[in-house]
């Protein structure tokens, strides 16, 4: 599925639909150039999910974990690593609810990692002409129905 966002805004807005109807366990790799607009996706995730905290990037810390909304939201950024250094992180805890609580999982930099979830949505975020974007969203084994009826 493609999305046109005419700004930063649709973006988030985009965001916020994700937050408001994806369920615990949900995973977002995140894909795109620098600026593409992941950070500004994933503060409308926190929004849709009632988080009131701040979202930055956590480009330096790896992992943001935000627990006081609707569902927990773990967001993490793979910027600065290398596959065999996402392989320490053992990200798979996160989605599969082990050593946390079940929340949405939202990845920046996905395309470092060397091994993927059972389900997922893939992001895709590419610049357009005067500032736009556009966000073209895979589904790998993960029902997003509720999703695309608000779309």
């Amino acid at each position: 599925m493609k999305i046109f966002l005419a700004d930063a805004q649709a973006t988030l807005r985009l965001g916020i639909t994700l937050g408001q109807t994806l369920d615990a366990g949900a995973v977002i790799l995140l894909e795109g150039d620098l600026g593409a607009g992941k950070t500004t996706l994933v503060q409308g995730i926190g929004q849709g999910l009632g988080i009131a905290e701040p979202i930055v990037s956590p480009t330096f810390t790896l992992i943001n974990e935000y627990t006081q909304g609707r569902l927990p939201l773990y967001h993490l950024d793979l910027y600065r690593l290398e596959p065999q250094e996402v392989v320490a992180l053992n990200l798979d805890t996160y989605w599969e609810g082990v050593e946390v609580m079940p929340g949405i999982v939202a990845i920046e930099w996905a395309e470092r990692m060397p091994y993927k979830p059972h389900s997922y949505l893939n992001v895709h975020l590419t610049y357009g002409d005067e500032g736009t974007r556009q966000a073209e969203i895979t589904s790998f084994n993960y029902t997003i129905s509720e999703f695309i009826a608000t779309m």
